[in-house]
């Protein structure tokens, strides 16, 4: 830690090479295009480097905030017009479990297969939301269904993994 907020290159190289594929990982769930997935690491390592300094030792681990910054940093690439504009002639993954092994998330252990179980419109709505970050907005928008109904949906979903997960 004391490289790393010293700024040293020897810091920055321990970080990226301790971190960076369970990071990529976590950044292929959200966009599976490899390459850009690539880009966005990149811009995460470097969204670390400088913002070292808000990490705080008390508030919890260095892993867990680093998962945090590359999360919204996805969400913010996501939501982003350009990457909405790229992903318009792309069709939505059928299920959840097509990607594979490479996208290992430590925030979802359990939860993809708990996800599995749920009814088809909810496994989509939930995978939309969360694993890709979407808005109810924009869930309506995508699957052409009245924002109500994504609302209805969404809490069913969540009503349904609630007693899944307990």
């Amino acid at each position: 830690m004391h490289l790393l907020k010293s700024r040293s290159r020897d810091g920055f190289d321990y970080l990226y090479a301790q971190y960076s594929g369970a990071l990529f990982s976590v950044v292929l769930t959200f966009i599976s295009d490899r390459e850009h997935a690539e880009d966005v690491l990149q811009e995460v390592f470097i969204k670390i480097w400088k913002q070292i300094d808000s990490y705080d030792a008390q508030k919890g681990r260095l892993y867990t905030w680093m998962l945090q910054v590359t999360r919204n940093s996805c969400i913010d690439v996501v939501r982003s017009t350009k990457f909405k504009m790229q992903q318009q002639n792309r069709e939505l993954p059928n299920s959840v479990y097509e990607r594979g092994v490479e996208d290992f998330n430590p925030n979802t252990i359990g939860l993809r297969q708990q996800v599995g179980k749920l009814k088809p419109e909810h496994r989509e709505l939930v995978e939309l939301s969360y694993f890709q970050g979407f808005t109810q907005e924009e869930m309506a928008e995508t699957l052409n269904i009245p924002l109500g109904t994504v609302k209805t949906r969404v809490r069913a979903a969540l009503i349904q993994l609630r007693k899944l997960l307990t």
